[in-house]
């Protein structure tokens, strides 16, 4: 079962179009649509908020000599802790997940940097602190007990970013649902039982009561994007009221 946490504090939304769902819902798809359409109206800029670990061992993969083992070894101690939360992660394991943290918080204060310049972003992803794990963007170490001190300063410390992070909703957080042989069909190299764990949790998730717009992501991209154009029309012009 995962692990709940709670975020404390709330700031009022930000111009961040997110959206959020299980691997092989559209996420992608759908935020370079809605970029190509909203820039002709007004600047946006399409954001990235995952945690971005394969793509850092992806790149780290491409040096040579080392970059291949150390890109494999990032990505196996970033999942064990997902297989095996009950057992302490060690000091190296720990370091390397709050690294990785830490650089979803760098883009992140870029995004909050963006937005208050005005500018409108949409994110794929959004990092929330409702639940534990990487999986579902929220603190990896939150999912483990135990350790020494600095482990758990460490994992102390990571649970507070992901709280400050999901103080900041955005105007409009786009959840695109998808069944389980769907996404699988659309995402073969993903295990299966992930993509089954995404799906019963996504769902559930509040981002701190952010206002969320459910859609079928197995309905025809063209109606996705028009629904989120009228959503995301309407999240506009109250904000601006």
């Amino acid at each position: 079962m995962s692990q709940r946490i709670r975020s404390l504090s709330h700031h009022p939304p930000v111009r961040v179009i997110a959206i959020t769902g299980c691997d092989g819902a559209g996420k992608s798809t759908l935020a370079a649509s809605l970029v190509e359409c909203l820039s002709a109206r007004e600047p946006t800029k399409l954001f990235y908020l995952g945690q971005s670990s394969g793509r850092i061992g992806r790149g780290l993969r491409g040096l040579p000599i080392i970059g291949a083992p150390f890109g494999r070894y990032l990505l196996a101690k970033s999942e064990h802790v997902h297989a095996h939360p009950s057992m302490p992660p060690d000091n190296i394991t720990t370091l390397v997940i709050f690294l990785l943290s830490y650089w979803r918080v760098y883009k992140f204060r870029r995004m909050l940097v963006k937005s208050r310049r005005g500018q409108l972003l949409v994110t794929d992803r959004y990092p929330q602190a409702e639940v534990a794990g990487f999986r579902f963007d929220g603190p990896q170490l939150a999912k483990t007990v135990g350790g020494n001190r600095w482990v758990r300063w460490l994992r102390k410390r990571e649970k507070a970013l992901y709280q400050w992070m999901a103080s900041y909703p955005p105007l409009l957080l786009i959840r695109l649902a998808v069944d389980e042989q769907t996404a699988y069909s659309r995402k073969p190299d993903h295990a299966l039982s992930a993509l089954r764990e995404k799906i019963a949790v996504i769902p559930y998730l509040t981002f701190n009561g952010a206002k969320i717009l459910d859609l079928d992501g197995r309905e025809p991209a063209s109606k996705i994007l028009d629904k989120s154009l009228r959503a995301i029309q309407t999240s506009l012009m109250t904000s601006e009221t």
